[in-house]
């Protein structure tokens, strides 16, 4: 049986969709000859917990762990909040930020590269050069981000030698909120410097989408490879349709995350239509921006909105399945193309259908069509928009809706981690 070293910030009992990648490959790689060994931090500062995913967790699986500091702990000395919502990746638009906001992140930007996580990466290559060699580790695996963890694998390529994967579930330098940190020319030139050594130096490298794929390439002459995030066959107990019709947003609403044509179309349906009036609700499950809070409030009554804090991932399978569409809403912007979020394909088995609003020519724009999982709007699709909700709404008073996706399986995780095995058995 091979040994994979698979090296994660992300963990249970992390929540979120970070931690589920690797936590569903590392529950089935086992079935194809490959024993996984996990090394994650001691005592990290995860922004969301979720300890029903510690159940998850494969018995008998070897689990390393050491110290690391992080620097969110010592900012809510001056603002735990705003560190919070930092850390979640809810970051204002540059015009609505504070002066301690703007502080905040040039810090984080400029003297934390390529992160948050860069303190814990020195001591782990002495860590884990001992262990690799003790142990007769066969390979080396990195998931980021945070990206700093790409730097142990490249320190441990360096030093070792031996095989090494670089998975990126989020590009690195295009990521959208890079924009955001306030970088200096020299920080940006480090960025580049950084992400140049981690893609020319790993024997393989994993995105999770087409377009990040086409991006890399032109950075890079190593061999690169497609793996999507997934679905998993979540066992819950059978749940009843929602008597409202709720379109649901599950996860993260960052502050560009704000699709006014919707709040549009929602407040002008209200208006003219009394039986949507009175049947429609909006359910916001998970962390909100209150930039996008306010915004909603703009057109919509505070009568229609279901706040939810966040909830397990159990649960939000429940929402999932109960709610009568869900929505799955991306920021309206190039960076944001390559983006495709992990929830979306366990809203494609959800049996509910999709609406979806992001950039035109997105990389969910083409999975959506390809599955027929829902409908697909850009930002200015405003009449198209309006007119699936309301038919969507005419199907659900008829008990008529439901989703028809198609060819689904090869998004399932157990298939996707016979991909990664193959590449891990590369010789």
């Amino acid at each position: 049986m091979r040994k994979a070293l698979i090296i994660t910030y992300y963990w249970p009992p992390a929540g979120g969709p970070g931690v589920q990648r690797w936590l569903k490959f590392v529950k089935y790689l086992p079935e194809f000859d490959i024993e996984p060994i996990v090394y994650v931090p001691e005592n990290p500062n995860y922004p969301i917990l979720d300890d029903s995913l510690l159940l998850e967790v494969p018995k008998g699986i070897t689990i390393l762990k050491q110290p690391i500091q992080e620097p969110y702990k010592f900012a809510k000395i001056f603002s735990k909040k705003k560190s919070e919502t930092i850390s979640k990746g809810i970051i204002k638009g540059n015009d609505n930020q504070s002066i301690l906001e703007k502080l905040m992140l040039f810090i984080r930007g400029n003297f934390f590269i390529p992160d948050a996580r860069k303190s814990w990466v020195k001591p782990s290559v002495k860590y884990l050069s001992n262990f690799i060699k003790s142990y007769n580790v066969d390979l080396i695996i990195t998931t980021g981000p945070p990206h700093s963890l790409h730097l142990i694998g490249l320190k441990l390529k360096t030093q070792l030698g031996g095989k090494w994967i670089a998975d990126f579930r989020d590009p690195w330098t295009t990521i959208g909120y890079h924009k955001k940190l306030r970088l200096t020319t020299r920080s940006k030139l480090k960025h580049d410097t950084l992400e140049h050594d981690v893609l020319n130096s790993a024997d393989r490298i994993i995105v999770t989408s087409s377009s990040t794929k086409k991006e890399f390439e032109q950075k890079t002459n190593c061999r690169i490879e497609v793996i999507t995030n997934g679905y998993d066959l979540e066992r819950i107990d059978a749940v009843k349709l929602d008597t409202k019709f709720t379109l649901s947003h599950i996860g993260s609403l960052l502050s560009e995350r704000n699709p006014e044509i919707l709040w549009k179309v929602l407040k002008e349906l209200i208006q003219e239509n009394l039986e949507f009036k009175n049947a429609f609700q909006l359910n916001l499950v998970g962390s909100v921006s209150e930039d996008v809070l306010e915004s909603i409030k703009n057109y919509i009554s505070t009568d229609y909105i279901n706040k939810v804090v966040y909830v397990s991932h159990n649960e939000s399978i429940k929402y999932q399945r109960q709610s009568q569409v869900l929505l799955l809403i991306e920021i309206n912007s190039e960076e944001t193309k390559s983006i495709v979020p992990g929830k979306l394909f366990e809203y494609m088995v959800s049996n509910r259908p999709i609406i979806a609003i992001g950039p035109n020519e997105s990389e969910v724009e083409l999975l959506i069509k390809e599955t027929n999982a829902g409908r697909y709007f850009c930002y200015s699709d405003y009449n198209s928009l309006k007119e699936t909700i309301l038919s969507y709404f005419n199907a659900f008073q008829k008990g008529e809706l439901k989703s028809y996706a198609i060819g689904l399986q090869k998004y399932s995780r157990r298939e996707l981690t016979k991909q990664l095995a193959n590449l891990i058995l590369w010789e």
